[in-house]
């Protein structure tokens, strides 16, 4: 099972192959299942800005599509990466889709191009999430 040194490693590669044309803020991210798959994405920009998929969006779609089981679509950890100080967290979007798909002890690190900078639970970062079981 890979841990958050190899989920950065491979958001830093996710991010080299971002789309950031109109901002020229690239970012890349790299998640692990519940099931110790890894799926990265990267931030997808286009002309009708902002319209384009975040990171986390488009690893969390490519956790979808490789999914063989339940397990395969429970997000466990994550990384996030750019080039910026102090390390990003998901956008507010983001942290409902990843919460759709984690739990609130999903971890979810934020780093820059050198290192893992800050961690946090997804509690930590969404405490009053939307479910339908109205549990947060």
């Amino acid at each position: 099972m890979t841990g958050p040194e190899d989920l950065w490693r491979a958001a830093v590669e996710a991010r080299s192959k971002a789309h950031a044309r109109y901002s020229r803020f690239a970012v890349g991210c790299a998640l692990r299942t519940e099931g110790g798959g890894v799926h990265l994405g990267a931030n997808i920009e286009n002309a009708s800005f902002p319209e384009g998929w975040c990171a986390e969006t488009s690893a969390i779609a490519h956790m979808i599509m490789a999914a063989q089981g339940d397990a395969d679509r429970r997000i466990a950890e994550l990384v996030v990466v750019a080039d910026h100080h102090p390390p990003l967290t998901p956008c507010g979007g983001c942290r409902q889709r990843l919460a759709e798909f984690g739990s609130a002890s999903t971890m979810v690190h934020g780093a820059d191009l050198e290192a893992i900078r800050a961690s946090w639970t997804l509690a930590e970062l969404l405490p009053a999430a939307f479910s339908l079981e109205g549990d947060g």
